[in-house]
């Protein structure tokens, strides 16, 4: 051991104090230890009856269930102006950690999924799996606070108008769908997405084809032909992106979330923990770093298709693409959705709705003997024109207009039967 830790060992240092930094090697410093704030964690309260209130969509407040008073939400709408940061250990110091408020946690042991809710919040089903075996425990304080987030402004009752309308909307579907327990159970949900702003530089270099008409002679005469001609070019193509949305939870279908969108993020609001009020919140499972990757990617992708219109041909080949990102900005964000996932004849089945917009997509079971139906109606006037046309033909009549019309109704039939067994099919696993 050093004479210096010896020292140290005999020489503990006074209450309250901690090494810091020093300059100058051998020597150790310490200082007072930096006093730390005392997190808020916030209540909600009704003033006048001391009821527990909640964060009404169609009031836009808190509103109490019981004597219908109600208060604002101390924050303000900031749209895309809400705070960004950039990717630097410093930005990663200052952000703050955890909901703001009383909270728990309710743990799904058949999918995983983790949903923030009040501490009085009974419910005993995952609405991402519909699983009845959920455990509660207390909500984990090292995660990232939302630094803003989208209220919810479509209400329950519209949630289920939207949901009824939607279930029972479709010739292939059951009819019993309008009845399913989807409707009771719709959860208002804050989802977590990360958001980036970058700018990217794509350089790319192809072989690029100029289409031109040569003149040739051939059997006695002149004709045309188009011929393309290749030769290497290069550009450079500068691609500021914002709002690029990740979602911040692989529990839901990305292609659920797809079809439910677009979210309108002129309506972001400063996060205050009023606004979770009476409402559930999806703790991320993928990381910042997992979703700049998702992100990068897709900036990728939106770059390599700008140069390819930056070619200025439809003709190219051999394409070769670098992309630089800079400016580097993120955020963390929640944006408002209602989800439920129903049984349906023995299978489970996902539904969302925009909870700003009031947009359905989600999964829908096919009465399949329905759509064998309809592709059985599709196929047959071809199949029994072109097998009269053949017959008649076989019997020496004149049955080669048959045989022809028949053919090209079964081939329009046929395309008609792979698109409704396609939609069919989609409707069931998105």
């Amino acid at each position: 051991m050093s004479e210096t830790k010896q020292k140290a060992a005999l020489w503990p240092p006074p209450e309250g104090f901690v090494p810091v930094p020093s300059q100058v090697e051998g020597i150790e410093l310490y200082a007072p230890a930096p006093e730390e704030e005392p997190e808020e964690t916030r209540t909600f309260k009704c003033r006048h009856c001391g009821g527990v209130i909640a964060y009404s969509a169609t009031q836009r407040q808190l509103t109490c269930p019981y004597c219908g008073r109600t208060q604002e939400v101390d924050a303000e709408e900031v749209g895309q102006a809400a705070a960004e940061f950039e990717f630097t250990l410093e930005t990663m110091e200052r952000a703050r950690y955890g909901w703001g408020e009383e909270r728990r946690e309710l743990v799904c042991e058949s999918c995983g999924a983790v949903v923030a809710v009040a501490p009085d919040t009974l419910t005993s089903t995952c609405a991402f799996c519909g699983s009845n075996r959920v455990l509660a425990r207390s909500a984990a304080g090292d995660v990232l606070r939302p630094t803003s987030l989208v209220p919810f402004v479509v209400d329950q009752r519209r949630c289920q108008a939207q949901v009824t309308e939607w279930l029972g909307r479709g010739w292939m579907h059951p009819p019993e769908l309008r009845n399913v327990r989807a409707l009771r159970e719709m959860a208002g949900i804050y989802l977590p997405f990360w958001t980036f702003d970058a700018r990217v530089r794509a350089d790319w270099k192809a072989e690029v084809g100029t289409e031109r008409t040569k003149r040739y002679y051939e059997n006695g005469e002149w004709k045309t032909r188009t011929v393309i001609d290749w030769s290497w070019q290069s550009g450079r193509v500068r691609l500021p992106i914002n709002d690029h949305l990740v979602a911040g939870t692989a529990q839901v279908s990305r292609v659920i979330l797809r079809k439910v969108a677009p979210f309108d993020l002129h309506g972001l609001a400063e996060y205050d923990p009023g606004y979770l009020a009476g409402w559930q919140a999806k703790t991320y499972d993928v990381l910042l770093p997992q979703a700049w990757e998702i992100a990068k990617e897709e900036m990728r992708e939106q770059a390599k298709r700008a140069c390819y219109r930056d070619t200025g041909s439809s003709h190219v080949r051999n394409f070769r693409m670098t992309a630089d990102f800079a400016d580097e900005r993120w955020r963390y964000v929640l944006l408002p959705v209602y989800l439920s996932s129903y049984r349906f004849d023995g299978r489970t089945f996902q539904v969302m709705v925009n909870g700003q917009t009031g947009k359905v997509a989600g999964q829908k079971p096919v009465a399949w003997l329905r759509v064998w139906l309809v592709i059985a109606a599709l196929l047959s006037p071809g199949a029994f024109l072109g097998l009269a046309g053949l017959l008649t033909l076989a019997m020496g009549g004149i049955g080669v207009f048959g045989l022809v019309l028949g053919f090209i109704l079964l081939v329009a039939g046929l395309i008609g039967a792979i698109f409704v067994f396609q939609k069919a099919r989609a409707s069931e696993e998105v």
